[in-house]
């Protein structure tokens, strides 16, 4: 018999089309297999999804938007959940991680995650007491942003409980809609707050009151507990200052920050870098999540034309797609669009993306004061506060936006009757998902030349290839945190964190299953429903496993202006890193390496795939 422990075997379902809502029990092999989180997700989208992938409309009621803890919930320091589905964004499956209160209340109330399918006719949120599940009406919630809703929540259940939620982005189906938690969280790649406002779910909101589930060794979990504490505790630069401190640190130091759309990298403006933040604007220093050490996340207030903002603060991300990447080097008025993101229930660096190449297009001449409605310019933070509203109410211009990068670019090829290549060299995207604010071309910040073209979850700077691919380098080693389900800032060495997952669990899971099975198992599964795509997106490796035409160009700026990556390089580079994986040269699995990983199931599509492409 295998027994589990760490988690209950046990998901929430819920039919939002009729109502009904069941318990579906996991079999103890399957966690084994795909641990949880991320990996548990791509195997339920596979398992109910996968014969009609290409048909089914991310935004429409056949989705799956699954609320997923890992094994590790609760036990490692820290606090995350990943949802996923189908993303609106890719046509693939992104496992898109947010810090949530949620993660540990699900697993209190006796689960490991909440399926939700189908979509309710009328505005509904979820409320998961324990073994009680009630679908109640959200019509007064409606419309409302990020704080008005959390009020409101906290003013129906009557108490602060642990929330996940959309913003008025994700009722209109902004396909850069978020998930969003404690206001500030988010669950940004992938487009999901989009998923839930096609389903007409406006919030989750769960409160458990059980234990969590049994440890397999009690002795060696409470021992390893404390050494991976006092292991991130210590990292006291990363706890006063968090990512905030790349805004400087990125782009003066390693020539690697979005700036004006990636036209730069590198910039030596001291009032933009984490200094005077943290002099001017943090009003809580540190703030961390449920059982977090490191207290990595900040709060900021800023007030800007007599508009009092709070956000968090700013992390990297936020800071420099919503600030320099639009030419917004003030940072209290970079605070303040972070704070507008937020509350619109945007992710910030998929915004930030789409509105620098908004910004860009229209300083080239290729979209005009007629196509939007007024004047965009670099760092006018009238009008970027402007353009954020149009597009999470789709209104004007900013429907074309709130199609993402890769959508409106196409778009607005087609309007404006160009090729829509010319337009699309300008959307620094990989596979219909904005590249996270880590450039490849200086070579000195962490992403390899192949990191954003070979990742199953397209421009995801927390989920990058890399080789060697049995290594932290490697994507398999992102999809194992996201399944177990860590934060990628509470993470140590490897040999620590499989020894607590063993403790934890009661599996003897190596460095060579992780790398040589269960990774690339994840892996594989992701990268066949990325090549399926629909029903609006195709993703051709041959041409789509690349990076930004914007990331061959030299860097015209800084110490490490004229370095560029080669395509040759990045050829070579993918084919070797699909060798590693078990994969051929478009970055097919072999019908040898699925049977090795038990994906026998998949052996027939891969097959239809390879046709398709004409790979022999």
């Amino acid at each position: 018999m295998v027994y589990l422990f760490g988690s209950w075997g046990r998901l929430l379902r819920v039919d939002l089309s009729t109502g009904r809502m069941s318990t579906e029990e996991i079999h103890p092999m399957t966690y084994r297999m795909y641990v949880g989180g991320r990996g548990l997700a791509t195997y339920l989208l596979w398992r109910e999804l996968g014969r009609k992938w290409r048909d089914v409309d991310p935004l429409g009621p056949e989705n799956i938007l699954t609320v997923l803890t890992g094994p590790l919930t609760g036990y490692y320091p820290g606090i995350k959940l990943v949802v996923s589905g189908k993303s609106p964004q890719s046509g693939g499956v992104v496992g898109s991680a947010v810090s949530s209160h949620v993660a540990y209340a699900i697993k209190a109330a006796g689960y490991d995650g909440i399926v939700v399918s189908g979509a309710s006719r009328d505005p509904v949120y979820l409320y998961v007491k324990d073994d009680s599940v009630e679908v109640r009406d959200a019509s007064k919630l409606w419309g409302l942003r990020g704080l008005e809703l959390v009020r409101a929540l906290r003013d129906d259940v009557g108490r602060d409980l642990p929330s996940l939620y959309i913003g008025p982005a994700g009722e209109n189906l902004v396909r850069t809609a978020a998930v969003m938690a404690r206001w500030f969280h988010a669950a940004g790649y992938g487009g999901y707050g989009a998923v839930m406002g096609s389903k007409r779910l406006k919030a989750i909101v769960v409160e458990g009151s059980g234990p969590l589930p049994p440890v397999a060794n009690r002795d060696d979990f409470a021992k390893l507990r404390y050494e991976v504490i006092d292991k991130v505790a210590a990292r006291t630069t990363f706890r006063r200052w968090g990512t905030t401190s790349g805004l400087w640190r990125v782009g003066y130091e390693t020539s690697s920050e979005p700036i004006r759309n990636w036209q730069e990298e590198w910039h030596n403006r001291e009032e933009f870098s984490h200094a005077p933040i943290e002099r001017k604007h943090w009003v809580k220093n540190p703030w961390a999540d449920w059982g977090c050490p490191l207290a990595c996340m900040k709060v900021s207030r800023a007030v800007v034309d007599g508009v009092i903002y709070l956000t968090d603060g700013p992390d990297y991300e936020m800071g420099a797609y919503l600030g320099s990447n639009l030419g917004l080097f003030e940072v209290d008025k970079v605070i303040a669009l972070s704070a507008i993101a937020d509350d619109l229930g945007l992710c910030g660096i998929q915004v930030g993306n789409v509105v620098g190449f908004a910004v860009e297009l229209f300083e080239r001449g290729m979209l005009t004061e007629d196509d939007v409605g007024y004047t965009l310019r670099w760092g006018d933070f009238k009008s970027l506060k402007k353009l954020l509203e149009d597009i999470a109410y789709r209104r004007g211009f900013g429907a074309v936006l709130a199609e993402g990068v890769y959508r409106s670019a196409v778009e607005i090829a087609k309007r404006k009757r160009l090729p829509v290549e010319d337009v699309l060299k300008y959307a620094v995207q990989v596979k219909g998902i904005g590249v996270g604010a880590h450039g490849i071309r200086s070579r000195k910040d962490y992403p390899q030349p192949i990191a954003y073209a070979a990742s199953v979850q397209g421009g995801d700077h927390t989920s990058v290839a890399g080789l060697p691919a049995n290594s932290e380098e490697s994507e398999v080693w992102s999809a194992f945190l996201d399944s177990a389900v860590i934060c990628m800032f509470t993470s140590v060495e490897e040999d620590t964190v499989l020894k607590f997952l063993n403790a934890v669990t009661g599996w003897s899971v190596t460095k060579d299953e992780l790398y040589g099975t269960i990774g690339p198992r994840i892996l594989s599964l992701q990268r066949i429903l990325l090549l399926l795509g629909g029903p609006d997106v195709r993703w051709d490796p041959r041409k789509h496993d690349d990076n930004p035409p914007r990331f061959y160009e030299p860097l015209p700026t800084g110490p490490y202006a004229g370095s560029l990556v080669p395509r040759e390089e990045v050829s070579k580079n993918l084919v070797e890193y699909y060798r590693q994986l078990g994969w051929d040269d478009l970055g097919i699995p072999t019908e040898e390496t699925l049977r090795k990983l038990g994906l026998y199931d998949a052996v027939d599509v891969v097959r239809a795939l390879r046709r398709e492409l004409g790979a022999s």
